[in-house]
């Protein structure tokens, strides 16, 4: 893993890029916008995929694994991710040839160029609401600039070149790079302490979302709910502030959520209350929505709009989406790596599962996030699952760890008949549809490429587990 390194200069003018990781949801982003913006665009990943195959359509020049000989001549800048190798060839020829090697948010930073920025962090719900607040803007007929996390489903992409000012990013805290941005309003979703491989505690995590937030030019869009959004709050000197959410003493109130079905609530805000609902169910997007409709309002739009643009968003991929049915069975993915994100996601399904149940298949991400969490995880499964089953784990950028793998996850459940850990994948999806009945929702949980073993899960569901093997 490469950490940013920050303070290398940001090229004024490129002309060709290489993008080391260009197949990644954030990657294949930015290289888009480079295509839109007229650069020549080349990229590497280690495996083939549809985001290197669409770059390869609009014009990109791209190679599946790493090599020296990817890097063409022409290029005068190199981005990359933090998660590959200093060791990777094309990483270590671009320092040679002293090239321009910059990190992915510094590509960003380039893009912006000056924009005004709204930048979506926290630990939850960025992509989603990052998805909110852009074809929000674009229903109310703004046409802003915008970088996301994952592909919004009504635009089918994660990225775009807008005519307007404004421009929308999802932020990552993940390694500190939030705080690269000139930030005009700044939307934190919630504080869950993660990513302390980097920061090292808490209190400095703590630290850089209220250095973040103090940053922003024009205002402070927080929760007043989350537990860690309101420690953070108490270190912000900002003075504009606006908080969201259930509490009492928020600002942009939600009120009167139902969730037996698609999400129903009520925003209430300086006197005025708009009743709204999401095609999309969990009591969690209604607060994303809240946070949303916070950021529109501190960027000048009347409450009654903000919310019926709002309720217009239709979800994001990979956010509960649904892949398939066989056999009365819903099969669903979420991109859920979080024990926060998974409560969430397991407790938007119970609200429309009805009388069926509700089965897990959960890949762990990172060898890093298990050993530490591994516990919580077993805990929300156990208790909002009515089965899981545990794949091992995804490593990510990361060496394995001895002794850590699904298993730790499946030996924390109190109740061993209701888990099952499975290495091997066909078997696991032969499993996971035996145990399947009519009515069942089966959702696979997590960010890494465990989206993968849904065509194997349809196939073992239809019976053909020849042909799910063959795919």
């Amino acid at each position: 893993m490469i950490r940013p390194d920050l303070s290398l200069p940001i090229p004024e003018r490129i002309e060709a890029a290489h993008f080391i990781g260009i197949g990644g949801s954030g990657m294949s982003g930015l290289a888009r916008m480079f295509l839109q913006r007229g650069i020549r665009v080349s990229g590497s990943d280690r495996a083939d995929s549809d985001a290197l195959r669409e770059l390869a359509e609009l014009g990109a020049t791209v190679h599946v694994g790493h090599d020296a000989a990817n890097l063409a001549g022409d290029v005068d800048a190199v981005v990359h991710t933090g998660a590959i190798w200093p060791e990777n060839p094309e990483f270590l020829l671009a320092k040679e040839r002293g090239l321009h090697v910059i990190h992915r948010s510094q590509a960003l930073y380039w893009l912006i160029g000056g924009r005004r920025l709204v930048s979506v962090a926290g630990a939850h719900g960025k992509t989603t609401s990052t998805g909110m607040i852009v074809t929000a803007l674009r229903d109310l007929g703004d046409d802003p600039t915008f970088v996301s996390g994952g592909v919004i489903a009504q635009l089918g992409a994660s990225s775009g070149m807008g005519a307007d000012d404004l421009f929308v990013i999802e932020a990552d805290e993940s390694d500190g790079t939030f705080l690269l941005y000139e930030t005009s309003i700044a939307l934190i979703t919630n504080i869950d302490a993660d990513h302390l491989d980097h920061y090292g505690t808490a209190e400095a995590f703590d630290d850089a979302f209220a250095r973040f937030a103090d940053g922003a030019r024009e205002a402070v869009v927080i929760s007043a709910d989350d537990r860690g959004a309101r420690r953070v709050r108490e270190r912000i000197s900002h003075d504009t502030v606006v908080t969201f959410g259930e509490s009492p003493d928020a600002d942009v109130r939600l009120v009167d959520i139902r969730t037996d079905g698609p999400v129903a609530f009520a925003v209430e805000y300086a006197g005025q209350r708009v009743d709204a609902q999401l095609p999309i169910p969990g009591a969690h997007n209604a607060i994303n929505a809240t946070g949303a409709v916070a950021v529109l309002l501190s960027l000048g739009w009347r409450l009654e709009s903000a919310v019926r643009a709002v309720e217009g968003f239709s979800g994001t991929v990979r956010r509960f989406e649904l892949h398939g049915v066989e056999r009365g069975v819903s099969v669903f993915d979420d991109y859920a790596h979080h024990p926060t994100e998974v409560a969430a996601a397991l407790s938007a399904a119970r609200t429309v599962v009805g009388d069926g149940r509700i089965i897990a298949l959960h890949q762990p991400h990172t060898y890093s996030r298990t050993q530490a969490m591994y516990r919580e995880f077993a805990e929300v499964l156990e208790t909002l699952a009515d089965h899981t089953v545990v794949l091992d784990v995804y490593g990510a950028r990361e060496d394995p760890v001895p002794g850590v793998t699904g298993a730790l996850v499946s030996e924390a459940f109190a109740d061993q008949g209701r888990v099952h850990f499975v290495a091997d994948w066909q078997a696991a999806a032969d499993h996971t549809a035996a145990v399947a009945r009519d009515g069942d929702y089966i959702i696979t949980l997590g960010c890494g490429n465990v989206h993968l073993i849904i065509p194997q899960v349809l196939q073992a569901l239809a019976g053909d587990t020849d042909a799910a093997a063959r795919e």
